[in-house]
């Protein structure tokens, strides 16, 4: 922790007795003031006024009454915490001895003040007010600057409704899908280790917001683009209100974070012995020991900076938590130093057991230990304060690729120069005193006023490694959620035994895969591992965009190419955050022998494919994969994608061209079963919009469902709204942002938008057209944002195959059915959970050609459980035909007898059937980030793969129930 304050944790933010709405207002204009520096007067007078009249309309009542309440707390308590802590410039030198002197005398680990008793509580009380109606609505605050009002909106036309940032704001509608991640956290129904991942993983979201998305509206801001913004019209955020806008957003959400960690998660662990101590409540006993620790395993690697005009400001890597240690010398002058805390070290610690002997487990940030320590860094010296930080760097960095020579080694420089670009954040806690937090915006390249976010003291910065926390569950299967296996597909279940090729099941006809549910091991990967032993097998092409460290698709490829092969792959060097080590898989393939590309040059390869040409008598036979998410087993755990095995003629000719387009100068627009960005996929995606638009006018059925990431296309949308207006039933599972708004009067009343937030990452892309009573299913890794369908190479394949209709069909209802995971969003842009928007799910009706068998599973459960259910089943009808199975596998030569000899080999009716023993998996450990729960009693999953392990059984859905 940082420096004391007699002030309380939230006391620093509080005092809503009486509260108005003109205070409110009041109050919001300071908090922009302090914050975002000067602005206009014409700026602060317009935002004043829209912030009165919006307050004026809703009144003080339910969560409306929060959101003012919320505002006027926070910046009174900033206002008194600097207040308590400022120094004027014109400060005399009795002044600054007395708040020495203040410093000196004040612990540097303070409890609660009792004079702020009274305000914490009811700061406190507008807290939990707010998380509590996270589980209905979110964000549970309106946004800065975004219009309400559906009725507003039905004036605009539909060109105006997709351009508006008062209508979809990238940046606010990606803080909304945030804001829903942590509603998870907030969910009582979730175990309790999985709220805190949740906090984890909204902190770490907001992490990689603030480098990549932040630090690009920066990076505009800075080349001007706020004149561009003027000419094209005021419908459109300059960067400076966009960063006002998600500055004020996000602070909103950090407080939540905090206060559901201290008030709700913290509390909850403890009822089940694991604790999250503070230095000053350890006993002497465990301090000496942490002491002792400090000298052997921390002290070493420290490296304290003095700051001063011989020793400049250190080097700061982006998210890496510092010390500002404020010191008195033996000569009584004041000296400020610099101390990182070293991301090689685990930032918890484990506290041995105390000596009344306990089973609690103890855990310590490792920052509080350096603090509690200092005095050993700078011998000789008085520390006056310490205060923890934290800083983001920009990643958003620009690249000129015209330029380059080789795309290879300016990606190596890339990742080299991001670790020195401009910083975009800093994070304090809230004891900081002001003329501090000046020096280190005064010290930081980059950073102003309106980028410091300030956390609660109480709070750990740095949210995003509290799930890191080094716990032992033991048999408290209640911390977590029950541990799911991936099975093997029933078609691949031979495959897997080395009993057949999978070749051999492909040529069968088309398996769609289904990850997690389904093994990535045992199909996508056996796919490549097999292609690169097997002696027929000439030629392997793959894409790589993200993958696992020490990838087994990476090892198969290099193998293949050990073994004669002929291998291409493309490796795309642009993949954020992935740059460095997909340069060391370029140069790995390139050293074994594989040809290797880095992409189109000016767009990014994100599709997921691949093709294995294999000699079968006289022919070749083109074997494809295609897929909705990365060739990474890691996230195939997490992540809920499709797969798709094809040995389609039309199709393999496609991919070949394809990878012709990818690897060389070809240039194809139009495909026979694909549809490929950036060539024509925008454009097609139109055309079949508009197809269902013209259907509904001549009376013809008519419906779209799309599930995907993220929808923010202005083309897309305008064609979508217009096809509404048209009469087209349209459901959206958008998870993320989505740039359509439903509900609104003559424009978006047959739109529909779901987002599901679960316990796995929904990440696969489908879209179902009804075309008159023939439907169309396409699949893909594309989502329908601008960037996917202009700047990035997509796949998207067509299927024909009637049962892969048939599954992706009961998957799309079972996501319009779910009432426990999905939140609907409103005609506000709010999302909600409430029995309304239950009833809309409902009565939603299954599509032809599915049955809606898993509808009411997911209903009641939510989507997860019952795509888990359906795989229990799947393997029991697969068991029961194990007989056939078992003909096949040891291939039984036909006899004039050959039934009564197979009946005799067979085994016999009951008996124990083959069970996959379920892979390893890491799902316990690294949860996505987005997962979730159910509202009810759900089956505990661990003990059904137990007793399928044990017993050797599979049970019924009835026998889970």
């Amino acid at each position: 922790m940082t420096t004391t304050t007699t002030m309380s944790a939230f006391a620093s933010r509080v005092s809503l007795a009486g509260a108005s709405a003109s205070r409110a207002t009041t109050a919001s204009n300071e908090r922009r003031a302090m914050r975002c520096g000067p602005m206009r007067a014409t700026s602060r007078a317009r935002v004043s006024s829209s912030f009165a009249a919006t307050t004026r309309a809703r009144g003080d009542g339910g969560v409306d009454g929060v959101i003012r309440a919320f505002a006027c707390a926070r910046v009174r308590g900033q206002a008194m915490t600097r207040g308590a802590f400022a120094r004027e410039d014109g400060e005399t030198d009795a002044a600054k001895e007395r708040r020495r002197r203040v410093a000196r005398a004040t612990p540097r680990f303070s409890s609660t003040s009792s004079r702020a008793t009274g305000a914490v509580d009811e700061l406190k009380e507008v807290l939990n007010q707010s998380i509590s109606a996270m589980t209905t609505v979110t964000p549970p605050f309106y946004s800065e600057g975004v219009i309400e009002d559906s009725e507003t909106l039905s004036d605009y036309e539909v060109d105006a409704l997709v351009t508006d940032d008062a209508v979809f704001n990238a940046e606010m509608s990606w803080l909304a899908f945030n804001w829903r991640v942590l509603a998870m956290a907030a969910d009582e129904s979730v175990p309790i280790f999985e709220r805190l991942r949740f906090v984890a993983i909204s902190a770490r979201n907001l992490d990689e917001f603030f480098a990549k998305r932040v630090g690009a509206i920066k990076r505009q801001d800075a080349a001007g683009v706020e004149n561009l913004v003027k000419r094209r019209g005021r419908s459109v955020w300059t960067p400076a209100l966009t960063l006002q806008n998600v500055a004020t957003e996000v602070e909103r959400q950090v407080d939540v974070q905090a206060a559901l960690l201290e008030n709700h998660i913290v509390p909850a662990l403890r009822e089940h012995d694991i604790r999250l101590e503070h230095y000053s409540e350890l006993s002497e006993d465990v301090q000496k020991e942490l002491a002792k620790y400090f000298e052997e395993q921390i002290e070493p690697v420290l490296d304290p900076r003095a700051i001063d005009p011989c020793h400049p400001f250190p080097f700061l890597g982006s998210l890496s938590l510092s010390i500002a240690v404020e010191i008195e010398d033996a000569f009584k002058q004041e000296k400020f130093a610099i101390v990182s805390v070293p991301a090689p070290l685990d930032r918890w610690i484990r506290v041995h057991k105390d000596s009344s002997g306990d089973d609690v487990q103890r855990f310590i940030p490792l920052e509080q230990v350096i603090e509690a320590n200092m005095e050993k860094l700078f011998k000789g010296c008085n520390i006056v304060a310490t205060h923890v930080f934290r800083v983001t760097r920009n990643a958003d960095i620009e690249r000129n690729e015209d330029e380059a020579e080789d795309l290879l080694e300016m990606m190596a420089d890339e990742v080299r120069e991001r670790r020195f670009a401009s910083f975009v954040r800093l994070e304090v806690q809230d004891t900081m005193p002001s003329y501090i937090r000046d020096k280190l915006v005064d010290s930081l390249d980059g950073i102003t006023q309106t980028d410091v976010i300030t956390v609660p003291h109480r709070a750990p910065l740095g949210f995003g490694s509290i799930d890191s926390l080094p716990v032992d569950f033991g048999m408290d299967v209640s911390l977590i959620y029950p541990h799911w296996a991936p099975r093997t597909h029933p078609r691949l279940e031979q495959v897997r035994g080395d009993e057949r090729s999978i070749f051999a099941a492909i040529r069968d006809g088309d398996i769609l895969v289904h990850h997690p549910y389904v093994s990535f091991a045992t199909s996508t990967q056996a796919f490549i591992e097999e292609a690169s032993r097997d002696p027929n097998v000439l030629s392997i092409k793959s894409t790589l965009y993200r993958t696992s460290n020490n990838s087994p698709i990476v090892n198969a490829l290099i193998k293949a190419a050990e073994n004669g092969k002929q291998v291409a792959v493309l490796v795309e060097l642009k993949a954020r955050f992935d740059e460095a080590r997909n340069v060391g898989f370029a140069q790995r393939l390139e050293t074994a022998g594989c040809n290797v590309a880095y992409g189109v040059k000016g767009v990014k390869t994100h599709s997921k494919a691949s093709l294995v040409v294999r000699r079968e008598g006289s022919k070749l036979v083109k074997y494809v994969h295609i897929g909705t998410g990365n060739y990474n087993p890691s996230t195939a755990g997490i992540y809920t994608d499709f797969g798709l095995f094809s040995c389609d003629e039309e199709m393999g000719n496609d991919v070949v061209n394809l990878f012709k387009f990818l690897m060389g100068h070809h240039y194809q627009e139009r495909f026979s079963k694909l549809i490929v960005a950036p060539l024509r996929m925008q454009a097609e995606f139109v055309e079949m919009i508009e197809r269902e638009a013209q259907n509904a006018l001549e009376g013809k059925p008519a419906s779209i469902i799309m599930k995907m990431n993220g929808l923010d296309d202005p083309t897309i949308t305008a064609a979508l709204y217009r096809a509404s207006q048209a009469g087209v039933k349209i459901h959206l599972i958008v998870r993320g942002i989505c740039r359509v708004r439903p509900g609104i009067p003559n424009v978006s009343e047959n739109i529909r938008i779901v987002s599901i937030i679960g316990r796995f990452l929904e990440h696969h892309r489908v879209f179902r057209f009804e075309n008159g009573g023939s439907p169309e299913f396409y699949m893909g890794s594309a989502d329908l944002m601008r960037r996917n369908l202009l700047r990035r190479v997509e796949v998207i394949a067509r299927i024909y195959e009637p049962k892969i209709q048939t599954e992706l069909q009961e998957m799309l209802d079972a996501c319009l059915a779910d009432q426990v995971l999905a939140w609907e969003m409103g005609a506000d842009g709010r999302y909600y959970r409430t029995p309304a928007s239950r009833k809309v799910a409902d009565n939603h009706q299954a599509h032809s050609p599915g049955k809606g068998k898993l509808m009411k599973v997911s209903a009641t459960e939510g989507l997860h459980e019952a795509l888990m259910e359906s795989t229990l089943l799947s393997m029991k009808r697969r068991d029961k035909r194990v007989n056939v199975a078992t003909l096949a596998t040891k291939k039984i030569k036909r006899v004039d007898r050959a039934p009564k000899q197979v009946l005799e080999r067979a085994p016999r009716v009951g008996a124990t059937p083959q069970v996959e023993v379920p892979e390893v998996s890491d799902v316990s450990s690294t949860i996505s980030a987005s997962m979730s729960s159910t509202e009810t009693t759900r089956p505990n999953f661990s003990d059904v793969i137990n007793a399928s392990m044990n017993e050797s059984i599979i049970m019924s859905r009835d026998e889970l129930l």
